[in-house]
């Protein structure tokens, strides 16, 4: 099964990306430690890029409307400091996975996560991080969010591919919805090991997860000192910021 998602349409086609034996998380933190400082910079875009990734399972439809409300606030935010192009990311049903074109207006996003619905399926998080990796390569990624509320793949797999990014520098964001035990450890890991962080917020809580995505486009458009300026005025940037190694 490939772990590349379907695009929506994007030019040229990405190459397969190859299968990572499964570590453990200590082991991959460990490399991950040697390596990092010296990896190569992320191509030059100009603006910050943003893979913002959403969990379309069943469950998911309360958060994915409240999401499209909120990434005009991404904009917003990443407007203030220098701009933002956004890839949406999304998997829902059996083996549905899919990737849109950079997207540099917030209202071609609301349109298009406008035009997508959830259907009932397993999570697919490999594939998200393998297609950040992707992008990360051919055109240089700043950053990578995942919203989601489950985890039901090899939480190994999961820390193997965060730690492949973690050596490209893009840090992984994972805000979680609810209390799902499994889902929280092995979100954590992802973000310790990619250089991220990991921050929760309550069902339906439009106030605690727009000031997530706020603070992840300041980081994806401004770098950490962007991150840290609003920091001083919002406290999910401030939780964030101390996660991030």
């Amino acid at each position: 099964m490939s772990d590349e998602p379907t695009k929506l349409p994007t030019p040229g086609a990405a190459t397969a990306d190859a299968l990572t034996s499964p570590a453990t998380s200590a082991e991959i933190a460990e490399f991950v430690a040697r390596v990092r400082a010296v990896a190569p910079p992320q191509v030059a875009t100009g603006r910050g890029r943003l893979i913002f990734a959403l969990d379309a399972t069943m469950s998911r439809q309360p958060t994915w409307d409240l999401a499209c409300q909120l990434q005009a606030d991404m904009f917003r935010e990443a407007g203030s400091i220098g701009g933002l192009d956004v890839r949406l990311v999304y998997f829902r049903g059996l083996d549905e996975c899919r990737a849109s074109p950079w997207i540099a207006d917030t209202a071609q996003l609301s349109r298009l996560m406008g035009r997508i619905s959830v259907a009932g399926g397993h999570t697919q998080i490999r594939k998200v991080l393998a297609e950040a990796r992707r992008e990360a390569i051919a055109h240089g990624v700043r950053a990578l969010v995942f919203v989601g509320d489950a985890m039901e793949e090899s939480a190994d797999e999961l820390c193997a591919k965060a730690g492949e990014l973690g050596l490209l520098k893009v840090p992984v964001f994972m805000f979680q919805e609810g209390h799902d035990p499994l889902a929280e450890q092995t979100f954590r890991e992802i973000a310790r090991l990619s250089g991220g962080a990991y921050g929760r917020f309550d069902p339906g809580a439009a106030a605690q997860l727009r000031e997530l995505l706020r603070a992840v486009a300041a980081y994806a458009a401004g770098g950490r000192e962007a991150l840290q300026r609003l920091s001083r005025s919002a406290g999910g940037a401030a939780a964030l910021l101390a996660q991030m190694r």
